[in-house]
């Protein structure tokens, strides 16, 4: 039945399309940029009161920040998809303990930030902001909080990024796109239009945005890592940035699929930090 759902409506999607496919695509576009997870939960919010919290501004949005203080480095924690910063839970203890100055943000419409759609452009230009306001020095992002932050390095070219932490970054959005497209079932008339949205409103077609492509003219220390068995962003994604990203440590683990939620990986970020 979970996996009917998507099918049928994707299927209403094409009737549209057959008639007025620009009309389709634009709900292709807002079904795929429309969280239905991610605000915080009441034992979450407990959590996050520990840190000071702060509003900043970017166009119409409101953008929640956290910031547990610490006299080491600055590094930002930017968030995937259909999640919030609590998700950091154990990693900020684990910074905290060596003292490191932490700053995390809720992408638009996740978390305790305002907005009802997202996207990674949009995302990338938060980030900067962000970066810009706290004087982040590392970045680590998670899915697509990874390919924002690549977005947004690859756009902003800020001297004061040090190092970038990339963990089950997608390395293109033709293939983000394309499992969306293959869970709806859309004809090739929607996907069509779907591009030509993007064109429009974007400038570029989707194939333009490829992070593993944009990590080339990123000079700051890298760190990817990738599980073999992520069953959201394949392991070939982390492949395609070891490729490209020559200023960059890759680390292939197993058995931790796509939230790397675990002391090993943990430990691998706190050693690139020290390092």
């Amino acid at each position: 039945m979970k996996n009917l759902i998507p099918k049928c409506i994707g299927f209403f999607i094409n009737v549209i399309g057959i008639i007025a496919p620009k009309y389709a695509a634009k709900l292709a576009i807002l079904l795929f940029s429309t969280p239905k997870k991610g605000k915080i939960k009441p034992k979450e919010l407990e959590y996050l009161k520990d840190a000071s919290q702060e509003e900043i501004s970017f166009e119409n949005i409101t953008i929640t920040t956290y910031h547990w203080k610490g006299e080491k480095d600055t590094i930002l924690l930017a968030h995937g998809w259909e999640s919030n910063t609590f998700r950091w839970k154990d990693l900020i203890e684990e910074l905290r303990v060596l003292n490191y100055n932490i700053i995390a943000l809720d992408a638009p419409g996740h978390g305790a930030s305002s907005g009802k759609t997202f996207n990674a452009i949009l995302y990338a230009d938060c980030i900067n902001v962000v970066v810009k306001k706290f004087n982040i020095q590392t970045i680590i992002g998670h899915s697509v909080g990874g390919m924002a932050t690549v977005f947004f390095q690859h756009k902003y070219q800020l001297k004061s990024i040090e190092k970038l932490v990339l963990l089950g970054a997608p390395a293109n959005f033709t293939g983000v796109l394309s499992r969306y497209a293959d869970m709806m079932g859309y004809s090739k008339r929607v996907i069509k239009a779907i591009d030509q949205h993007i064109l429009k409103h974007y400038n570029n077609l989707p194939e333009y945005f490829t992070p593993s492509v944009f990590i080339k003219e990123i000079s700051a220390k890298g760190l990817i890592i990738h599980d073999e068995k992520d069953r959201i962003i394949p392991f070939n994604d982390g492949i395609k940035f070891k490729e490209n990203y020559a200023n960059a440590n890759f680390i292939a683990t197993t058995g931790f699929g796509h939230g790397l939620k675990s002391k090993p990986v943990y430990q691998n970020i706190l050693d690139f930090l020290n390092d």
